[in-house]
C-alpha cells in the first residue's frame, strides 16, 4: 500500500478542534478517493460517502433547504444504504463535489453545525465555481493533492527513511553523496520519470516492473482527459483545449520551450485560447511557467502573462505522449530531441509539488535560465541537465551577478565551483 505525505496533513486537520470543512483538489486519478477512505477506515467509528458522479441523484440531497434537519433527513431518503451519522464520530465524505454545487453551499452550514467532519472532493472544482450559489468562504480548508512525489516513490520501492535523511545531509552541508548511493537514486530518478506518480500506475510497477503496464495505464489516464475535456469543457473550449493539450509534447520538443499558439493554429493568438489554457490548468492536468522580464525579486511583480510554457503535471503521462520506445531511451540515457523537455518537465513537477510558482528567464532568446526560486530574500537560478553538459546561460548569469548562487542540476554528484552549486537531480525534491 502506498504511502502518502497527504495523510500527515489529514490528521492535523482533524486534530483541530477549530476545523472548517476541508476540501481536497488535484488532477483526474492522483488518489484522493482512496486516500480519504483509507484515512476515515483508520480514524472514524461511521463513514459516509456520497459519490455525486456514480450516483447523480444524491444530488436531491442539498436540493431545497440546506439546514442540517433536512440534509440529514434527505442522506437516510435518498442513501438509505449509508449509516447513521454518530456526532462527533462521522466522516461524511462528499466525492465529485464538484458535480453537485449547491454541497459546496452547503460546506458553510456543516462548518457552523460542527457535529460531524465533512471532507469534499473532486478533480474539476476551479471548472464550475460560477454555478456555486453561495460559495462557502471563510468555512472551508483546502488541501492540493499532487501525484506521487519522487521521495513517495522511493518509499513504494522499499527506500527508508534512513536513506533520506543521509541525502537530506549531503543537501544540507553541500557535500558528495556515496558514489554507489548516488548511482542507485539516479537510475531510481529515470524510473520515476518513465513511470510517473500516478497512483494505480505506481503500483503497478512495484507489483511487476512491467513499463509496458505502465505505457498502457497512462495511455488510459490520457483518454480519460481527453473525455474530460469533451465533457466539461465549455462548447466554444473543447476543440482548443484540446489542440492545446496535444501540442505539449511538441512544444517542449523546441529549443526555445515557450508556448505558441501559431505552431498548432496559423490564426492562433492569446485572446483565442487563453480560456483552453486556464482550463488545462484548473483541471490540475498542467503547470505553467511564466518568463520574467527581469532577474530581481518579487518575481511576480516581472512576470509576463501571455510568455509562458506548459509542463504536464505528471512527467509519466508527458512521456506516454512520445514516441513508443520512449521510456527505453530515458532509461539507456538517450534521448534526442525531448531530452531536454523530459527533464525541465520532471523538475517543474517537483518544485511545483513543493509550493512553488514556476518563473524562467528568456534573454533576447539567447540566454535561458529554466527556473527561479526565491528563498530568504534570494534570487535562485536552477539550469537542469539531463547529464552534465555546461551551463553556458547559468554561468553568464553568475558571472554577472557575483552575489547570486546559481544550481545546476546534473545525473551527477554535489559539488562546487564558485557561485555554482551542482547538485543530483533528484535533490530538487529538497528545493
Amino acid at each position: 500500500m502506498l504511502e502518502r505525505e497527504i495523510e500527515k496533513r489529514l490528521n492535523e486537520w482533524k486534530a483541530n478542534p477549530d476545523k472548517k470543512c476541508l476540501i481536497i483538489s488535484g488532477a483526474r486519478q492522483v488518489g484522493k478517493t482512496f486516500i480519504v477512505e483509507k484515512f476515515a477506515k483508520e480514524n472514524y467509528e461511521c463513514f459516509i460517502e456520497i459519490n455525486f458522479v456514480e450516483k447523480p441523484t444524491a444530488q436531491r440531497i442539498f436540493d431545497g433547504d440546506l439546514d442540517m434537519t433536512t440534509i440529514l433527513s434527505n442522506i437516510s431518503l435518498y442513501l438509505p444504504e449509508q449509516p447513521r451519522p454518530i456526532p462527533n464520530k462521522t466522516l461524511i465524505f462528499l466525492d465529485e463535489i464538484q458535480a453537485c454545487p449547491n454541497a459546496r453551499t452547503a460546506l458553510k452550514f456543516f462548518a457552523i453545525d460542527k457535529r460531524f467532519d465533512v471532507i469534499g472532493s473532486g478533480s474539476l472544482l476551479g471548472l464550475n465555481y460560477e454555478e456555486v450559489s453561495s460559495y462557502p468562504t471563510g468555512y472551508v480548508d483546502f488541501l492540493e493533492m499532487y501525484p506521487l512525489s519522487f521521495k513517495e516513490f522511493l518509499h513504494a520501492n522499499g527506500v527508508d527513511d534512513n536513506v533520506f535523511a543521509t541525502l537530506k545531509r549531503c543537501f544540507d552541508n553541500k557535500g558528495p553523496v556515496n558514489d554507489a548511493t548516488n548511482s542507485k537514486l539516479l537510475d531510481y530518478f529515470r524510473q520515476y520519470i518513465v513511470v510517473g506518480g500516478m497512483p494505480n500506475v505506481v503500483n503497478a510497477f512495484i507489483k511487476n516492473h512491467d513499463f509496458n503496464e505502465v505505457l498502457k495505464l497512462q495511455r488510459y489516464i490520457l483518454i480519460d482527459y481527453k473525455n474530460d475535456i469533451a465533457k466539461y469543457a465549455t462548447s466554444s473550449e473543447k476543440v482548443k483545449a484540446k489542440a492545446c493539450f496535444e501540442s505539449i509534447p511538441g512544444q517542449l520538443a523546441k529549443e526555445n520551450k515557450k508556448f505558441i499558439y501559431k505552431s498548432f493554429d496559423k490564426n492562433g493568438r492569446s485572446q483565442k485560447y487563453s480560456g483552453s489554457i486556464n482550463w488545462l490548468i484548473d483541471a490540475g492536468i498542467v503547470n505553467i511557467c511564466n518568463n520574467v522580464r527581469a532577474l530581481d525579486l518579487p518575481l511576480i511583480a516581472y512576470k509576463e502573462e501571455n510568455n509562458f510554457k506548459l509542463y504536464m503535471a505528471d512527467t509519466g503521462l508527458l512521456v506516454s505522449m512520445l514516441d513508443d520506445g520512449t521510456n527505453v531511451q530515458i532509461m539507456e540515457g538517450n534521448l534526442g530531441i525531448y531530452k531536454g523537455a523530459v527533464f525541465e518537465n520532471i523538475i517543474a513537477q517537483i518544485l511545483h509539488t513543493n509550493g512553488h510558482r514556476l518563473y524562467f528567464y528568456n534573454r533576447n532568446n539567447s540566454l535561458e535560465i529554466d527556473f527561479l526560486l526565491s528563498e530568504k530574500g534570494k534570487l535562485i537560478p536552477i539550469e537542469v541537465k539531463a547529464n552534465n553538459n555546461k551551463a553556458k546561460s547559468l554561468t553568464t548569469i553568475l558571472k554577472e551577478n557575483p552575489d547570486i548562487q546559481g544550481i545546476k542540476l546534473i545525473a551527477g554528484n554535489v559539488g562546487t565551483i564558485r557561485n555554482m552549486l551542482t547538485l543530483p537531480l533528484y535533490m530538487a525534491m529538497f528545493l
